[in-house]
């Protein structure tokens, strides 16, 4: 996909109305101890710069900033920078929050000491572009750091279920791809000089039924809120059964409450 062509702006603005669309914070929150919990790995010191891309409503900068470290977060839904910035608010964090682009960020070179995106960046539609803006803004010996769901994993599946009915645009790379260590070997090979993959587990523990689950996501979960608008009446009522089944096929739980174990690629290389 060549820069700044039409067909690149009309995909980042469908992006745009699509990550708008429903009500993400509230998806969020099933992943919130994630957030916390790649942080923690990552052993911020205070006063380290740090700057969340496609943060979202704050799931790693939050975390970030309750370390000391001076955090910065950017995405590029306005919706979800108001509701990172109420959160951080809450909280009593200082936090800077920008709208602005992954693939084109307005910071300098060598900036940040880490820089850290948890099922954001990879949804950008040029993984070159996203991988060369990542290293750009990290300091030389600093840590960029990803969390990207797996194609075997539950959200890989949950994905392919969505592109079964909807197809991305032609020429736009699946997100997924980057839960892959073959990808994120070729991305980064030569902006790094160590990189650590491993594969972890995001436990989703949510108190509803699968039915319920699945209609919750069709409701809040932006991606699948507009693709489930699209389809025909009798389109719904398949992907809705489809959906709830796959929660049936991944539920661990015993309790009438739905928990799924969704995995994803832990990525933390050192820029050289």
């Amino acid at each position: 996909m060549k820069d700044s062509t039409p067909q690149l702006y009309v995909i980042k603005e469908k992006m745009k109305e699509i990550w708008s669309a429903g009500d993400f914070g509230v998806i969020a929150k099933i992943i919130e101890s994630v957030g916390i919990d790649f942080i923690s790995g990552l052993k911020i010191k205070p006063d380290s710069k740090v700057l969340d891309v496609a943060c979202g409503t704050g799931n790693l900068a939050i975390p970030a900033a309750k370390t000391g470290a001076q955090v910065t977060g950017l995405d590029f839904v306005p919706a979800l920078i108001r509701q990172a910035k109420e959160k951080a608010e809450t909280e009593n964090l200082n936090i800077e929050f920008d709208v602005g682009d992954a693939e084109s960020m307005p910071y300098s070179n060598n900036e940040f000491d880490f820089v850290v995106t948890m099922f954001g960046a990879m949804f950008c539609p040029r993984p070159d572009v996203t991988t060369r803006e990542l290293f750009r803004v990290c300091k030389p010996g600093g840590t960029v750091a990803m969390a990207n769901w797996t194609p075997e994993g539950f959200v890989g599946r949950f994905f392919k279920l969505g592109v079964s009915y909807m197809p991305p645009p032609p020429g736009m790379p699946s997100p997924i791809i980057w839960g892959t260590e073959s990808a994120v070997k070729e991305r980064f090979g030569n902006y790094v000089s160590d990189l650590i993959l491993n594969r972890r587990i995001a436990r989703w523990i949510i108190p509803m039924h699968e039915r319920e689950v699945a209609e919750h996501f069709i409701k809040y979960f932006g991606p699948t809120n507009k693709l489930f608008e699209l389809l025909d009446s009798e389109s719904r009522i398949k992907f809705k059964n489809e959906l709830t089944e796959l929660y049936i096929e991944n539920n661990i739980s015993k309790t009438g409450t739905v928990t799924v174990d969704a995995e994803y690629l832990e990525v933390v290389a050192t820029k050289k």
